[in-house]
């Protein structure tokens, strides 16, 4: 397997950089497989739109939504921001730059970043711009915003940290392969610290208030005779449930871990993952580099089922609702699962193709879904 969107030294290198951030084929190569075809589906679960938008392509990167509260932040590449509540917008406004990540907010600031290296923070109330700040290189992922804090991961995977005026606070950098992923994936936060992947297999949890690590775990150990046999990042957001925090590997493993002992490890599985996963009390659910769906017991890491009728579709990471898990796919396919046996129960076609996990909305099954075309999608499973 060869991943599409690699870095050496801070420079992309060879191979396509794809929609979904990184992925283990290149679809233009004559010899990649194909999709699979979708499958029949016996509707049991719907998913309806409640309320459409649209903000703008994502052209060449991936924009995440920020949700706070009952607001719904927006970005687009050529600079479009905007608010959203009930899926009307309260205001729009042009960032002066194009953007390249975003967005982040706690519903008072709004982040987002540019390929220049640059973070641009804006009033959520009324998108008024608040200020600037410099980091060490393109800003990939969204930025996150707690605490009257913005912090921001770059392309070279540093960390810093800025106050509500935009000096800074701390940085934070580990040691990192000469080969790595492209880092797009959020950071998470867990009590008073963020939770961040790193290249090299490493998931750490570090200080929100001045940046000293608290633990740092191994999720997977990289391997091969070659650079590219040992690219082994935690490219994906981890999740939590309680105090368990579990993250996966591309080309390594999905490891648990308790947070409230110090990261202990609770239990490995040899699956390759670059999207990422989600948990909940009895489950953790992985997509694989193969768009292969695995349910595993949460105790225990023993599989429940897999799901691999969806093959190579570049599944997103799964978004737990209820009964049923969201995700999306290349196509602009809204797939939802039955959580207790990995069956289809429903479908739903959208504009474009959707490279991130559905985010939760307020409000029971409610979430949305943002497409590389720039739509905006709020929805209810019923």
């Amino acid at each position: 397997m060869r991943p599409a969107c690699l870095r050496r030294a801070g420079l992309v290198m060879a191979g396509v950089a794809l929609f979904s951030g990184c992925s283990s084929l290149n679809p233009f190569a004559a010899s990649s497989p194909k999709m699979a075809a979708l499958p029949p589906v016996t509707a049991t679960a719907e998913a309806s739109v409640d309320w459409e938008y649209s903000i703008g392509k994502a052209g060449d990167f991936v924009f995440y939504p920020a949700v706070a509260g009952d607001v719904v932040f927006v970005a687009a590449q050529d600079g479009s921001l905007a608010r959203l509540e009930n899926g009307v917008e309260k205001w729009r406004v042009k960032t002066g730059e194009p953007l390249s990540a975003g967005v982040g907010s706690d519903g008072e600031q709004v982040a987002v970043g540019t390929r220049k290296g640059e973070v641009l923070a804006f009033s959520a109330s009324d998108g008024a711009f608040l200020w600037r700040a410099k980091v060490s290189s393109e800003v990939l992922a969204p930025p996150m915003v707690e605490d009257d804090m913005v912090i921001v991961r770059s392309g070279d995977h540093r960390l810093a940290a800025f106050d509500a005026a935009g000096k800074r606070k701390w940085s934070y950098q580990r040691p990192s392969p000469s080969l790595s992923l492209r880092g797009i994936a959020p950071m998470l936060s867990m009590e008073a610290f963020v939770l961040a992947g790193f290249p090299g297999g490493k998931l750490a949890a570090i200080s929100r208030e001045n940046g000293a690590p608290l633990w740092e775990g191994t999720v997977a150990l990289p391997r091969g005779a070659t650079e590219l046999e040992r690219v082994a990042d935690v490219s994906a957001p981890p999740a939590v449930f309680g105090a368990t925090v579990c993250a996966a590997a591309f080309q390594g493993r999905v490891t648990c871990f308790d947070f409230a002992q110090g990261g202990n490890l609770l239990w490995s599985r040899e699956i390759s993952s670059h999207v990422g996963l989600a948990l909940d009390n009895r489950g953790v659910y992985v997509t694989d580099d193969e768009s292969a769906l695995h349910a595993l017991d949460l105790a225990s890491g023993g599989s429940r089922w897999k799901m691999d009728k969806l093959l190579r579709r570049k599944l997103t990471a799964p978004l737990t609702l209820g009964a049923y898990l969201a995700l999306g796919d290349a196509e602009g396919y809204l797939h939802l699962v039955d959580k207790t046996d990995g069956a289809l129960t429903g479908r739903l076609k959208t504009d474009g193709p959707i490279a991130v996990a559905p985010q939760r909305l307020p409000g029971g099954n409610k979430f949305l879904v943002q497409t590389q075309s720039g739509r905006i999608y709020g929805l209810t499973i019923r």
